[in-house]
């Protein structure tokens, strides 16, 4: 185990340890004294939907809707710095992997900024997949730094992250790109750029949630549609 991945478990298993010691709620409800109750741990259950990645000819899965339950639970991760909501989320990833992986693939993590990785401690991606039970390979990186991507509307968001991501050491191999949420699908473009350019075969991207269209699209309609998310990368 390499030193990312033994840090995230140490890190892990400390914030499951203190979840036992300290008072805490629901990720999901509100409920006081338990960490997810078993109403909302069945919410996060997955739905596989497929579509593409906007702007490409990609498909993409993703397990959830960025939504409700797992919107919420998926916030206390990213921004509370609850990582145990990370075992819960872990195997509906799982699930939409398996729906677009064979034998070989390279599972690729969208990397994380600097700062985020400061302010959190741990990268959102790559603490899914260990939870996951899914190797990974650190094959993008960022090349520069971006905006913040909220309040950016759709061509806005692509010409932030345009050519922010490199891709190395895949050449010839196949890929799936994996994340935690797709909004409109910019950064995942340019992931796919960048590893296609570096000679990548890219497979599929995998997203934990989806966030779905604001104009029409109801949350399990099946249409794969994505809108936009207040959550950071």
């Amino acid at each position: 185990m390499d030193a990312s991945r033994w840090s995230a478990t140490v890190r892990g298993a400390l914030a499951d340890a203190l979840t036992l010691l300290l008072p805490v709620e629901c990720a999901g409800c509100g409920a006081e004294d338990i960490a997810l109750c078993a109403t909302c741990e069945a919410a996060l259950a997955p739905a596989v939907v497929h579509g593409r990645v906007p702007g490409t000819d990609l498909a993409l899965a993703s397990a959830l809707w960025f939504e409700g339950v797992p919107a919420r639970v998926l916030r206390a991760l990213k921004e509370d710095g609850r990582t145990s909501m990370a075992r819960a989320l872990g195997p509906a990833l799982r699930v939409a992997v398996d729906s677009v992986a064979h034998d070989g693939t390279v599972i690729a993590p969208m990397p994380t900024s600097r700062a985020a990785f400061r302010r959190r401690g741990y990268r959102v991606p790559e603490l899914l997949a260990l939870r996951a039970g899914l190797p990974i390979r650190r094959c993008l990186r960022l090349a520069r730094a971006t905006a913040d991507q909220r309040g950016l509307d759709v061509e806005g968001r692509r010409r932030n992250v345009r050519g922010s991501l490199v891709a190395a050491g895949v050449r010839g191999l196949p890929v799936i790109v994996l994340d935690d949420v797709v909004t409109t699908g910019a950064s995942l473009e340019d992931a796919v750029r960048a590893l296609r350019a570096e000679g990548a075969h890219v497979v599929a991207a995998v997203a934990l949630a989806a966030t779905p269209r604001r104009h029409g699209a109801s949350a399990r309609d099946g249409t794969g549609g994505f809108g936009a998310s207040e959550t950071a990368r």
